[in-house]
């Protein structure tokens, strides 16, 4: 699989969530103008419900490559493939064996450079236990810390917690992952 799949796929998801959101309502968020964010479907008054979609990114990231040379690694191109795709809040998403999950995304370029943070926090740690590296981007809900992973050297998809070495796995690739989705 390549970070082309993981664009293709990703899509496919976003667009189960816009089809789904045309029947049900967009999601909403306090509107806040010190938090911007491509996501608004629109201004408000601060502090005042506003819609909310996804958004493709079409200006790119360069977050990853400064996290390559932060941890001194090459990272899994399906990784940077799945976070600079697209601005977003979380997506509550049901795999097709009844677990739910929360993807996780950032909602601005601010919200980039915090994710770049705890994913080099994740990597010491993980460096620090002498274990591969594996570079999360989901939580398992409701409320538990369960966190979905993608394991840098194959892209398989493990459920994990933290500073404990991944359990259970999920899938052989995040492309795969994401086609077994769908909006929860």
């Amino acid at each position: 699989m390549t970070s082309l799949d993981t664009h293709s796929a990703l899509d496919r998801l976003i667009r189960s969530f816009e089809d789904h959101w045309e029947h049900t309502g967009y999601p909403s968020t306090p509107y806040d103008p010190e938090w911007p964010s491509p996501c608004y479907r629109h201004e408000a008054s601060p502090g005042q419900e506003v819609s909310w979609r996804p958004v493709l990114n079409t200006a790119g990231s360069d977050m990853f490559e400064r996290l390559d040379d932060a941890l001194e690694t090459s990272l899994h191109p399906d990784i940077s493939a799945y976070f600079c795709r697209y601005w977003s809040d979380p997506l509550l998403c049901r795999l097709d064996d009844g677990r739910t999950f929360s993807l996780l995304f950032a909602w601005n370029e601010a919200d980039m450079e915090r994710l770049r943070g705890n994913l080099i926090g994740h990597a010491l740690s993980k460096r620090k236990q002498k274990r591969p590296l594996t570079l999360f981007f989901a939580t398992l809900e409701p409320d538990t810390d369960y966190f979905l992973s993608l394991d840098n050297q194959d892209g398989s998809i493990w459920l994990e917690r933290p500073g404990k070495p991944p359990e259970e796995k999920i899938e052989d690739s995040l492309s795969a992952l994401l086609l077994r989705l769908t909006p929860a």
